[in-house]
C-alpha cells in the first residue's frame, strides 16, 4: 500500500489554530485526478495543496483543489502554506534558482520574496497588476449578501470585479457592524458569478477601528464550494490593487488586511502594490503531519 506524507498548516498567522487551515501532501510525481479529489474531499478543508520538487526541471510544484472538485490557480494561503512547509522543513526548493526565488502553481510562475519573522519563514507572493473587469449593481448583489443597496455605500465606491490572477468581485461595506450582519445566499451568489463572470464575494469595510488595519473583510465563494474563507490571498491582492486605483492606498507600503473574525479564525494577510505587481504576503505554523494511504 502506497502512502504520502501530509501535513496540515495555519496560514496567515504566526499562531496555531489561527488563520486559514491548509492541508498539504507531498507526492513524487503528478497524481490521478480523481486521486487529488478523493484526497481534498477527505481533508475537507477550503483548499488542499499538493506539491512535488520536480528533479527534471528544478522546479518546485503545487497543485490546489477544493472538496468541491475544483482547481485553485491563484497564489493565496494554498501557495503561501505550501511554500511556507518547505521552508519550515528545510527542504531545499530554490537550490537550483538565482536571488529572485519562484515556485509554479499549476501552470502559473509566482515570483516570491523571503525573510524572516520572529523565526518563522515570511512569504511574498507577486501576483500581477490588478485591473478591473467591470462594474456590477448594487441591487443585485445587496440581497446575495443579506444586506441593502444603502449598507454597500462605502465612500461612494463602485462594487467591481478586479483580478490579478483570479478575478474576485470587491464589495464595499459602510462599517463593520453590517459587514459582521451579511450573509451568503448561496443560490443568488453563484448566479451572480455566473452571469458576469467572477469567482468570489469580498465583502469589506475600511472603517475597522483598529488603525493598523486597512481593511476588515469576508470571502464567500459557493459556486466552489468555499461557505466562508478565513484567508484569501487572491482576493487580497487585487482589493490593495483596487484601493490603490481609487487613491485610498499609497503604492510601496505595506498594508494588513484581516479576515477571519467571524468563523473564529483571524488571519491578518500582508499587502503591497508595486508597479509590477501587488505582493501578498505573510507567514505559517504547522499544527499537524502524518501519513495518508492511498
Amino acid at each position: 500500500m502506497k502512502t504520502l506524507d501530509y501535513y496540515v498548516l495555519d496560514v496567515f498567522t504566526d499562531t496555531r489554530y489561527k488563520g486559514n487551515q491548509l492541508s498539504v501532501v507531498y507526492t513524487d510525481e503528478e497524481l490521478d485526478i480523481n486521486q487529488y479529489y478523493d484526497i481534498s474531499r477527505e481533508f475537507g478543508y477550503s483548499e488542499t495543496s499538493f506539491v512535488h520538487y520536480s528533479k527534471s526541471e528544478n522546479i518546485f510544484k503545487v497543485r490546489s483543489f477544493t472538496p468541491a472538485k475544483y482547481e485553485v490557480e491563484g497564489a493565496g494561503h494554498n501557495l503561501l502554506g505550501a511554500v511556507c512547509l518547505a521552508l519550515l522543513k528545510k527542504w531545499n526548493i530554490f537550490k537550483h534558482q538565482g536571488e529572485q526565488p519562484w515556485v509554479m502553481i499549476k501552470d502559473h510562475k509566482i515570483p516570491l520574496k523571503i525573510t524572516e519573522q520572529d523565526g518563522l519563514p515570511y512569504i511574498g507572493m507577486k501576483q500581477r497588476p490588478a485591473g478591473i473587469v467591470k462594474t456590477i449593481p448594487a441591487e443585485i448583489i445587496a440581497p446575495a449578501v443579506g444586506l441593502s443597496v444603502a449598507d454597500l455605500d462605502l465612500n461612494g465606491w463602485d462594487i467591481n470585479i478586479v483580478k490579478t490572477e483570479v478575478a474576485h468581485l470587491m464589495v464595499p461595506v459602510k462599517n463593520s457592524s453590517l459587514l459582521k450582519a451579511a450573509v451568503s445566499h448561496k443560490s443568488l451568489l453563484k448566479e451572480a458569478s455566473a452571469k458576469f463572470g467572477f469567482e468570489g464575494c469580498y465583502l469589506f469595510t475600511t472603517s475597522h477601528p483598529d488603525a493598523d488595519v486597512l481593511a476588515e473583510a469576508r470571502f464567500f465563494n459557493p459556486g466552489i464550494g468555499i461557505d466562508e474563507d478565513p484567508a484569501t490571498g487572491t482576493a487580497a491582492g487585487p482589493l490593495a490593487g483596487y484601493l490603490e486605483k481609487l487613491g485610498h492606498i499609497d503604492k510601496d507600503t505595506d498594508y494588513r488586511i484581516l479576515q477571519g473574525e467571524y468563523v473564529n479564525q483571524p488571519s491578518i494577510i500582508h499587502v503591497k502594490v508595486a508597479d509590477d505587481g501587488v505582493w501578498v504576503s505573510g507567514s505559517s505554523v504547522i499544527v499537524m503531519e502524518g501519513k495518508l494511504y492511498l
